[in-house]
């Protein structure tokens, strides 16, 4: 029998869509992909070159639990040099990717019941993460007219006596929008004694001002990020969690019981990712700041709203109410007879009905051919 958990979870959108799309390429189409999160650029040589090392060199086998001691140190320093912080690799959790850390923090603060503050919208997964550790997803809602920025007033209003903690997501999926740090220090100030988690994982992919990270502004904080979207590693699974000291042991205790420890080579990999070599990521930031100018003109040409300046990550979240209410049967329709993929708006919570989400992740070349097909389907299907 099927537990009612695994029953009512929706499906993620976003891979609902990709995985259409793979199918009609197998069946002879051509799609122009701009829904999935995912850079189009090659991990870089040296990255690589560190993996290979480490697997010839016999590292294929189980780490400590919180991850190689080397990488906890880069992570640390990382940080420290960044942010001016004071962080120590015992802080520091390495798991397999961003999304093990978010469940492993999740596990270890709530009890059935338990609220956890986030914005609406949101990425796709978190509300899903909470409810099947037994949480309760609260939402605040943010708007396009103040560039989805979540407000500390607003996060203020929604603390109750259940709240466990507050999930922040900056640079942001699915909007672009960066909070800018007296947004941060609020919501900080707001959460008091409870617990901050900031979601990372788009550092460093800014095109506007400086990063933050929400450890200037309190030690009462959770951090994951990861190596998926700035080192262009999604499919290396490699993330971490930076958490205060006290949690560490139990973090430590669930990671024994569930993950065991992330891939022994892979994480030689984050080091080299770390401590070699930035100039691919400096390359790849002004191209995607490129794809990003162009896009945000070809969508308000074709006639999507955008009142606000994305600048972050490499996503447009499109208000496309004017052309349907229904994000996920336009997305449908783009996808099956326009031959492009986008994402529902739906897939990141009612505060994002009636909006599409597009990935700047793909090149100049075929984010201009996207455009040309969905500006003439949309002209013809009217």
């Amino acid at each position: 029998m099927i537990c009612q958990k695994a029953k009512k979870i929706p499906p993620f959108h976003v891979m609902e869509v990709l995985e259409r799309a793979q199918e009609l390429e197998r069946n002879g189409r051509n799609i122009i992909h701009l829904e999935i999160g995912e850079p189009d650029f090659p991990t870089a040589p040296h990255i690589c070159a560190a993996a290979a090392s480490a697997l010839w060199s016999g590292e294929t086998k189980y780490t400590h639990s919180l991850g190689l001691a080397r990488l906890r140190e880069a992570i640390a320093d990382n940080y420290n040099s960044k942010f001016k912080l004071d962080l120590k690799p015992g802080q520091i959790i390495v798991t397999s990717g961003t999304s093990p850390a978010l469940l492993l923090v999740f596990m270890s603060l709530l009890e059935q019941g338990d609220e956890v503050i986030m914005s609406n919208p949101h990425y796709a997964c978190y509300p899903n993460f909470v409810e099947y550790s037994g949480g309760k997803p609260v939402f605040v809602h943010t708007y396009e007219a103040c560039g989805f920025n979540l407000e500390p007033y607003a996060v203020a209003g929604a603390i109750s006596s259940r709240t466990k903690a507050i999930l922040i997501n900056s640079p942001c999926n699915p909007t672009g929008h960066v909070m800018p740090p007296e947004s941060i220090r609020g919501i900080a100030e707001s959460a008091g004694d409870i617990p901050v988690i900031s979601d990372e994982i788009y550092q460093g992919l800014i095109y506007n001002g400086k990063d933050h990270s929400i450890l200037e502004f309190t030690d009462n904080a959770f951090v994951l990020n990861g190596f998926s979207k700035l080192y262009a590693m999604t499919g290396w699974r490699l993330g971490y969690l930076i958490a205060p000291e006290e949690y560490i042991r139990p973090l430590q205790k669930l990671q024994q019981n569930f993950f065991i420890c992330a891939n022994s080579f892979v994480q030689h990999a984050g080091i080299a990712a770390l401590e070699g070599p930035q100039e691919h990521v400096r390359e790849m930031l002004d191209i995607y700041d490129k794809r990003r100018k162009f896009i945000l003109k070809r969508l308000r040409d074709i006639g999507f709203g955008i009142n606000y300046e994305p600048e972050g990550a490499y996503y447009v979240l499109a208000n496309a109410k004017s052309f349907s209410p229904d994000s996920l049967e336009l997305s449908g329709r783009l996808l099956e007879e326009a031959g492009v993929a986008v994402t529902p708006g739906i897939d990141f919570g009612d505060g994002a009905k009636g909006y599409l989400r597009f990935s700047y992740a793909n090149s100049i070349e075929n984010i201009r051919e996207g455009m040309d097909r969905i500006e003439r389907y949309l002209k013809t299907s009217r």
